[in-house]
């Protein structure tokens, strides 16, 4: 048990570049589809850069981060299967499913973009780029209070925090549009 904590600090460093390459993907996904829509030679040259940027944060940051970040999680509760006896492990585990699946439709959206494919809109894929957020909340709670009876309290807030993602979009698609029609 000596390495444990290098195993658990290998797997949170993996799992924060993991959330790095979740937090900015959708980001460089919002700037594709707006390239997307303009015109010849600022769509052609801004789609191929923007291109090259995703796929690079994608397979060179973001899948392998996801898989090691998974081997450590696995590595962890072998060495303490106690774990998933503890109520808040298994609802922490139903958001690291969550997660994964975040991460494959996201990654279903990598590759439409990169195919030239765009059938969701910028403004859909500014709020995409919040899933893994709320994800990131649900599993840092639970992990750091290690209880599960308040993740009722947990999901409260998530949906507070939900409101105010909305709200701030909202005020920000305003603002764009108001600076953009002076």
């Amino acid at each position: 048990m000596e390495y444990y904590q290098y195993i658990k600090s290998f797997h949170l460093i993996f799992v924060i570049t993991w959330f790095a390459g979740l937090f900015y993907i959708p980001r460089l996904f919002v700037y594709q589809i707006e390239a997307f829509h303009k015109s010849d030679p600022e769509k052609e040259i801004l789609g191929k850069q923007l291109k090259v940027m995703a796929k690079r944060l994608w397979y060179i940051i973001t899948w392998p981060s996801a898989v090691l970040a998974t081997i450590f999680a696995t590595w962890l509760i072998l060495l303490q299967p106690y774990w998933l006896e503890q109520t808040w492990m298994l609802v922490k585990l139903v958001f690291v499913v969550l997660l994964i699946l975040y991460h494959l439709k996201t990654h279903q959206y990598f590759k439409q973009l990169q195919n030239d494919v765009v059938k969701k809109s910028s403004g859909f894929m500014r709020i995409w780029n919040e899933g893994a957020t709320f994800i990131l909340f649900a599993v840092v709670f639970l992990a750091i209070l290690k209880s599960a009876i308040n993740w009722v309290w947990g999901i409260i807030g998530l949906l507070a925090l939900g409101i105010l993602i909305m709200l701030g979009y909202r005020m920000y698609k305003a603002i764009r549009e108001k600076n953009s029609g002076n």
